[in-house]
C-alpha cells in the first residue's frame, strides 16, 4: 500500500513511520502536519491536505478531531479509502463520516488495538449475563498530554455495555457534584491523566461480595499502529461503506 499519513508529526505518526518502514510492500508516500517536517521523515510532508498532490491507496488519520472536516472535503474529491483513528470525534464528525462512506470506504475505530476491541465484546457479554445485580464502572488512564476526557475508548466500552443492557444505563462522569447514593442505573466513567501512560482501561462489575474486572493495558503505541495497518489493508480493497473493528475481527 501507498499511504498518506495525516498527523505525521505526532506520536502516532512517528510510530506509524516506524511500523511501515519494517514492511517490504508498504510505504508512506506523504505526511500531513501543520508544522511541516518534524521527525526528519523520509517522505514529503505537506502542511495541509489541500497542498498534497501525491496519490495513495489509503489515508491513515491520527491527526485531531478539529481536522476531520477538512479531511472529509479532501477525501470527497480524491475518493481515497480512509482509516480514521483520531479520538474525540463529535456526533457531527461521525455523521459526516457516514455520509462520506456512501461514496468512499471509511474505517473508524476509537481504538485501533485488536485487544481493546475484544474486551469491548467481552464487557458487553458480561453486562448481559450479570444484569442489574452488578454495578458497572469504567476507569481509563492515559498520559498527561491527552486532550479528550474521557477517552473515546472508554465511551465505546460504555456504549457496548449499555447496548447490552438495552440502553437502560445513564453515564455519570465522576461524582464530585453528586451528594447522593449511587443509583442502579448509573454507569460511572472516570478519567486519569498522568505521566506517560499509553492507555489502560478497566471495566468493573461490582456485585455483592464479588468484583469482576475486565482489563486492557497498552505498553506501547505500537499496538495501535499495527491495528491501523490491519485496518488499512482491510479497507484498501473496498469501494464504499462504513466499517469498524467489529467487521475486521469477524471477517465481514
Amino acid at each position: 500500500m501507498d499511504i498518506i499519513m495525516n498527523g505525521s508529526g505526532g506520536r502516532m505518526g512517528a510510530m506509524m513511520a516506524t511500523i511501515v518502514a519494517e514492511r517490504e510492500k508498504d510505504r508512506i508516500v506523504a505526511g500531513i502536519d501543520p508544522k511541516g517536517r518534524v521527525n526528519a521523515e523520509p517522505f514529503p510532508v505537506f502542511e495541509s491536505l489541500d497542498a498534497c498532490n501525491v496519490d495513495a491507496d489509503v489515508l491513515i488519520d491520527f491527526s485531531g478531531a478539529e481536522a476531520v472536516s477538512t479531511m472529509i472535503s479532501f477525501l470527497k474529491e480524491r475518493h481515497i479509502p480512509v482509516v480514521v483513528a483520531t479520538t474525540g470525534l463529535s456526533d457531527e464528525n461521525m455523521a459526516a463520516l457516514k455520509v462520506l462512506a456512501e461514496t468512499s470506504p471509511v474505517f473508524q475505530a476509537a481504538n485501533m488495538s485488536l485487544g481493546i476491541n475484544l474486551i469491548r465484546k467481552l464487557a458487553a457479554q458480561a453486562a448481559q449475563a450479570l444484569g442489574d445485580a452488578f454495578d458497572i464502572e469504567i476507569i481509563e488512564k492515559h498520559h498527561n498530554q491527552k486532550k479528550d476526557a474521557p477517552s473515546g475508548t472508554a465511551l465505546a466500552l460504555a456504549d457496548s455495555v449499555n447496548e447490552a443492557r438495552d440502553g437502560e444505563l445513564h453515564y455519570v462522569f465522576g461524582r464530585r457534584e453528586s451528594a447522593k447514593k449511587r443509583e442502579a442505573s448509573e454507569l460511572g466513567i472516570h478519567a486519569i491523566r498522568g505521566g506517560t501512560i499509553v492507555g489502560e482501561h478497566d471495566v468493573l462489575f461490582a456485585g455483592i461480595d464479588e468484583v469482576i474486572t475486565i482489563s486492557h493495558s497498552a505498553y506501547s503505541r505500537r499496538v495501535f499502529a499495527a491495528g491501523a495497518m490491519k485496518a488499512a489493508a482491510y479497507i484498501a480493497t473496498k469501494r464504499s461503506g462504513f466499517f469498524t473493528m467489529d467487521d475486521l475481527i469477524s471477517g465481514r
